[in-house]
């Protein structure tokens, strides 16, 4: 086994990481009006300077800009499409972890005009981090996918008027992200990431009961899906590797579904255009590996074994054994290693600290190197 010189790596992230204290702090006093706006972007330039130097100490190939200049992983690039904002009303997502229950609240969104993409979303973020990566270093640009924005409001919120069918909306959409895909490999993005907690929720029959709830088609929605995901990708610039990371959230060590792979696994892995798929798998919610029966040849695989929902270290030989046991279904050749999502989805951030979360990386790059040279 070598060492992988193109992504996803042997050792791996997802691509949030926790805030630290001086960005939050900014972030409040520019809310507030006691800082500009200017003065923010200075602050998120020196914390991004920062991380990007953590990674590369750590020992990781890729860098991303830990989702610094974010406060929610989704929601800030979907309300940058022309024709969708905002509203009033709440988006309300139930999380629960080993403690209890809690609510992730953030406006609804509604589609109103038709989709478009008025400008490179993301897209002086990403030219500040390539410009800052090191030569061994690949930059990664992580944003959510096509179906998130129909995951997040379904039906309900695209007008009727504007997309009577939903093949309309679908083709807009798709061509916006179409468009996105081709102007970041203009700007020089070689590696780039579709967050989808729908593809992984859909396997929880709650989730799906509530999607038929609806008026969704609960047993093919993960279908539509990856087709469109797939027609966003069809124009990809040439050395653009893609992947995409499914999780079943991820709020403050919270979780929103359960479930394993079986459910969308012959879809996703025999038909979604991606070069790798990142997968939770950091403990029973996941479900076992026998859906990587369906992954085929020419995929990576990265196995999300490392929890971020918890500060407490993994055991490197426990890693070793659980990726044995994903190598029964899929190659060892065509597997990495990882953290099962971001460390900070929102601005929140998990219960963790800085030093376990760099312990965290440095064991997964400890254990790749072991396994894979």
């Amino acid at each position: 086994m070598t060492r992988r010189i193109s992504a996803p790596f042997r050792a791996d992230h997802v691509g949030s990481l926790l805030r630290p204290k001086a960005l939050l702090e900014a972030r409040s006093r520019q809310a507030a009006g006691e800082i500009a706006d200017d003065d923010l972007r200075l602050i998120e330039d020196e914390s991004i300077e920062d991380i990007i130097t953590m990674q590369r100490e750590v020992g990781l190939q890729t860098a991303t800009d830990g989702e610094f200049r974010r406060t929610s992983w989704h929601m800030d690039f979907i309300y940058q499409l022309g024709g969708v904002d905002k509203t009033d009303e709440k988006l309300m997502v139930h999380f629960r972890n080993e403690a209890g229950e809690l609510d992730f609240e953030s406006a609804a969104l509604s589609v109103h005009e038709r989709i478009s993409l008025p400008h490179t979303i993301f897209g002086e973020a990403f030219t500040f981090l390539k410009d800052n990566v090191g030569a061994a270093q690949t930059a990664k640009l992580t944003i959510p996918s096509p179906s998130m924005v129909h995951y997040r409001g379904g039906r309900a919120a695209i007008d009727q008027a504007l997309y009577p069918d939903l093949d309309g909306f679908w083709a807009d959409l798709t061509a916006a992200y179409a468009e996105q895909v081709r102007r970041l490999g203009a700007l020089g993005c070689t590696y780039l990431q579709l967050d989808d907690t729908s593809l992984a929720y859909l396997n929880d029959p709650k989730q799906r009961a509530m999607v038929a709830a609806q008026g969704g088609d609960a047993q093919h929605q993960h279908e539509l899906y990856i087709r469109n995901i797939n027609a966003a990708l069809s124009g990809r610039p040439e050395g653009m590797q893609v992947t995409t990371h499914m999780c079943r959230g991820n709020f403050r060590s919270s979780w929103a579904a359960e479930g394993g792979y079986d459910f969308v696994a012959e879809a996703l892995f025999g038909e979604l255009d991606v070069d790798g798929f990142f997968l939770e798998y950091d403990d029973e919610r996941s479900g076992g590996f026998a859906p990587l029966r369906f992954v085929p040849p020419g995929k990576q695989v990265v196995l999300g074994l490392v929890t971020t929902k918890r500060g407490a270290l993994e055991d490197k030989d426990q890693l070793k054994r659980r990726v044995d046991e994903a190598a029964a279904y899929v190659p060892l050749e065509q597997l990495c290693l990882s953290p099962q999502c971001g460390f900070s989805s929102t601005v929140e951030g998990n219960a963790l600290t800085y030093d376990e979360e760099v312990a965290k990386l440095e064991l997964i790059v400890e254990t790749a190197a072991d396994i894979w040279g």
